[in-house]
């Protein structure tokens, strides 16, 4: 497990757009990714590229909220978005595509000096990504898994409603495989709808019962209620307390609480929940 603070949200930002950097970094996201990738067109790859290096440089402490999402390993401007941000000031790399550990272990190779972060957040994404997600989980630097659910429905011809309910069972194998390899909760996609709450809240109340720990954000709308989201609800954190208070007020023998027995499993849920909100 990271040694890190955890991340509920992370914002991306695009990278050729440095005025936006620190208003991302002030919208109250755990964590920002400068984004190289998808949101940066083809010609001005390079640009954005030395844009965010400068920025970097010009700045006087590290960034330790601060991710990079590099072009996938398969393209042309792979290799140099590596070198450029694998030892820079920032919290780690994201990796787009993560099909297998090899583009992980050549990140790794990079990993040198005191100013490395060897962090590494691969994003899941294709069918092949999907079938080799045990492994990836377990290589070395990977904080977490990250959720590609929009590239996954175009790779795998998938038409989802609403709900994405079509992507459940993906969804709960990328949490099995986060726990094999005693790695965070994984982060779960984004919500392309940024002006709908109710939409949102739901689903991140969906992605928290299913196992995640976070998710991407596309709008600093998004975030306030990503953050809350992943945080215990009031009615749970008054369950918690009248858990354990019940455990005080035991004698060793069996626990109930409106009804209801109090095992090992119920405690530790209600410690984890009261633990979150006293991190909060």
């Amino acid at each position: 497990m990271s040694a890190f603070p955890l991340a509920r949200s992370y914002l991306f930002v695009p990278a050729n757009r440095p005025d936006r950097y620190g208003k991302a970094l002030a919208s109250g996201a755990d964590a920002v990714i400068v984004d190289l990738e998808d949101a940066v067109a083809p010609a001005a790859k390079v640009q954005a590229r030395d844009t965010l290096a400068d920025w970097l440089a010009q700045q006087a402490a590290p960034q330790e909220k601060l991710w990079v999402r590099i072009n996938a390993a398969d393209t042309g401007w792979y290799a140099d978005d590596v070198r450029c941000f694998a030892n820079a000031p920032i919290a780690g790399i994201v990796l787009p595509k993560a099909d297998d550990c090899d583009a992980i272990r050549n990140i790794a190779q990079h990993f040198v000096g005191p100013r490395s972060r060897s962090r590494l957040l691969p994003l899941i994404e294709t069918a092949v990504g999907i079938a080799q997600m045990r492994d990836i989980a377990r290589a070395r630097h990977v904080e977490r898994l990250v959720f590609g659910s929009i590239d996954l429905q175009v790779d795998l011809g998938i038409q989802c409603e609403p709900q994405e309910s079509e992507l459940t069972h993906l969804r709960v194998e990328m949490v099995i495989a986060s726990r094999l390899a005693n790695i965070a909760q994984p982060v779960d996609g984004v919500t392309t709808t940024f002006d709908d709450a109710p939409f949102l809240e739901h689903a991140v109340s969906r992605a928290r019962r299913i196992g995640f720990g976070a998710k991407l954000c596309i709008h600093p709308r998004q975030v306030g209620i990503v953050n809350q989201g992943f945080l215990p609800s009031a009615e749970e954190v008054v369950w918690a307390c009248a858990v354990m208070a019940a455990v005080e007020r035991s004698d060793g023998g069996a626990i109930s609480l409106n009804g209801k027995m109090i095992d090992k499993p119920v405690i530790m849920q209600a410690e984890k929940f009261l633990r979150q909100i006293r991190e909060e």
